[in-house]
């Protein structure tokens, strides 16, 4: 995967692909800001929700092992996975110890992220979204652009061609008279998944939150289908990220009133499914828990960063974020995009890998994706932060950058005053020339230097930069005595500046 600000450009000049974000992100925006505005203590449940959340993370380790405790002691078997690979080994080796070549999925971010599809697929273990819009990702052999929305880059009528090209590959094809119509995808895709559901013996989830204290795992959703896994295969694995820990059942309130909210626009969600380990006739009789860490515990040592960790997915970052709202999720080049991916990335995964590298850079730092979080994230801090990491990275590089080389002679020239003067008195000149020949003018009239050549082309190309004032500060000083004899210079100073 490129770096973001290559693969942002690509992404730029797909006018239908800003068209539909522009869309749909708005759409949502809008609702969330309605329903939003009717809690009346609104600041009061971020700030309770932000609580639970980083209570939990400050004891982490007491909470997981209780978690353990309260599964085990409920009938559910619970696996710990250091990274992907351990995690997705032992969901193949759960769906090969029952002898299936299939699994039916509910919508998850964490089993994305260790992409259990891609793994289980080599074993010879097909895995069947059911997810309205990760259905719509995986036929169309795409990749999710938004974590509420996989395929908000998607319009109606490419989804149309999409199930109609793509739907009798993997089983059940889509009917002849099929429109664009939402109500009719939606049929047609409820005729599909249905079959599966009904056949499947093993089923994989996620979890939005893991209950310490009885063992409960929750997970919330809008369609139902995640029921249908939850409840009717004989075997379920969910994969859970270790961050989803919460101490106790009461401290669900403040993060189920908030998510819906943030991440649809809706006062509660259509279902909200919790089972807590095994129940005799009754749903999935063989439950297995599998706690994933795969970089979690490298965010959680990050002082600063951690705070990441407190995020519960409800994607209201990336629908205000001006940078994602025009180039979409797949520049991001992993399943966590937008605010929250270009802090979580880098975090989770550690620097070092230019892609990586490029993400806290992914942003304006205008702050909206702070002010609409749930959980209040700070993340334009956190993004400072790790762009501070990134150049610490690369202090003892043998080729230095640009950046750094430019940064190393202002500090030459600053440290010493006659050097400074030499460089006010080439910049004063450079000024008096782009004022007299140069044809670029700001609003305003004032010139600049347009677009430079080598290195400042970088800086350039999407920045106006100013010509240099024909006279500095202290030679302004000198000549009107700190201002006392002002207007003996007013007339050299017009035009410069």
């Amino acid at each position: 995967m490129p770096p973001f600000p290559t693969a942002a450009r690509q992404a730029l000049a797909d006018t239908q692909l800003r068209h539909n974000l522009a869309h749909a992100t708005g759409t949502i925006r809008a609702k969330r800001a309605k329903v939003v505005g009717e809690v009346e203590h609104w600041e009061d449940l971020r700030l309770a929700g932000a609580a639970v959340k980083a209570r939990a993370l400050a004891d982490l380790e007491t909470n997981l092992v209780r978690l353990e405790e309260s599964l085990t002691a409920q009938g559910a078997t619970v696996h710990w996975a250091r990274d992907a690979a351990e995690a997705c080994e032992v969901v193949a080796r759960v769906a090969r110890s029952h002898d299936v070549d299939e699994v039916v999925k509910v919508k998850s971010m964490a089993t994305q992220e260790i992409e259990l599809n891609e793994a289980l697929q080599a074993q010879g273990i097909a895995a069947w979204e059911t997810d309205l819009a990760e259905l719509i990702v995986q036929l169309g052999d795409d990749l999710p652009s938004h974590i509420l929305v996989p395929a908000i880059h998607r319009n109606r009528a490419e989804i149309r061609e999409i199930f109609r090209s793509k739907m009798a590959g993997s089983g059940r094809p889509a009917p002849d008279d099929l429109t664009d119509e939402p109500a009719v995808l939606a049929g047609a895709a409820r005729q599909h998944l249905r079959e599966k559901f009904l056949r499947a013996k093993v089923a994989v989830s996620g979890a939005n939150f893991a209950v310490a204290e009885t063992g409960t795992l929750v997970v919330v959703e809008s369609e139902g289908n995640g029921r249908m896994c939850l409840t009717l295969p004989e075997v379920l694995v969910s994969v859970v990220g270790i961050e989803k820990v919460v101490p106790t059942f009461a401290e669900l309130d403040p993060l189920l009133r908030l998510l819906p909210r943030s991440s649809t626009g809706e006062r509660m969600n259509p279902y909200t499914s919790m089972w807590t380990g095994v129940t005799p006739g009754d749903g999935p009789q063989e439950v297995h828990v599998v706690l994933v860490d795969n970089g979690r515990t490298r965010a959680l040592a990050d002082e600063v960063g951690r705070q990441a960790l407190r995020c519960i997915r409800c994607s209201a970052c990336l629908n205000v974020c001006p940078v994602y709202e025009r180039t979409g999720g797949h520049a991001y080049g992993s399943v966590y995009p937008g605010p929250i991916g270009a802090i979580l990335n880098p975090l989770m995964r550690g620097q070092g890998d230019p892609q990586v590298d490029s993400l806290p850079y992914a942003s304006s730092l205008c702050g909206a994706c702070f002010e609409v979080c749930p959980v209040r994230i700070d993340i334009p801090e956190v993004l400072v932060h790790l762009r501070s990491k990134v150049v610490d990275a690369h202090r003892d590089d043998r080729v230095p950058k640009a950046e750094a080389v430019a940064m190393k002679s202002t500090a030459w020239a600053f440290t010493d005053a006659k050097r400074l003067a030499a460089g006010e008195r080439l910049s004063g000149l450079a000024g008096r020339v782009l004022t007299r020949v140069g044809k670029a003018r700001l609003p305003g009239g004032r010139a600049t230097a347009g677009r430079l050549p080598g290195p400042g082309a970088a800086w350039t190309g999407a920045r106006d930069m100013p010509a240099p004032p024909r006279e500095s500060f202290r030679a302004w000083w000198r000549r009107t005595d700190g201002g006392r004899s002002e207007g003996s210079g007013q007339s050299e100073q017009k035009g410069g500046e």
